[in-house]
């Protein structure tokens, strides 16, 4: 019986440290044509980005896509990555939790035609 209170006691401690994990906010601000943070490196981990609209078009977003992967294919984009909601002028959105794991990824936004900028997860 000791034996088993054990074991559901470590499962339950293991069970929070895997929640408790901190989830990292990456701001990204986009101005008209372009992002300004042209390259991010961060670390394996969860990640929310935070994307902000100044002045860069009525209606703004985010993809994020493996490099390598057809950016243009929607089936390539990763979609927690997607903010929740357009971010309108002067405003900021978030994107759901998205766990980076190591290598490189291209982020962009279509509504605001950019170049497509490196994210690199170390």
């Amino acid at each position: 019986m000791k034996h088993l209170i054990s074991t559901l006691v470590i499962a339950f401690i293991f069970t929070i440290n895997i929640n408790a994990q901190e989830v990292k906010t990456i701001a990204l601000e986009q101005t008209k044509g372009e992002f300004t943070q042209k390259e991010v490196t961060v670390n394996e981990g969860t990640y929310v980005f935070a994307v902000s609209n100044n002045h860069a078009a009525m209606e703004v977003g985010l993809v994020l896509v493996q490099k390598g992967k057809d950016a243009s294919n929607p089936d390539n984009h990763i979609k927690t990555a997607y903010v929740t909601e357009v971010v309108k002028e002067g405003e900021t959105q978030k994107t759901k939790p998205t766990k980076l794991t190591k290598g490189e990824y291209v982020y962009f936004c279509p509504l605001n035609p950019t170049p497509q900028y490196t994210l690199k997860v170390q």
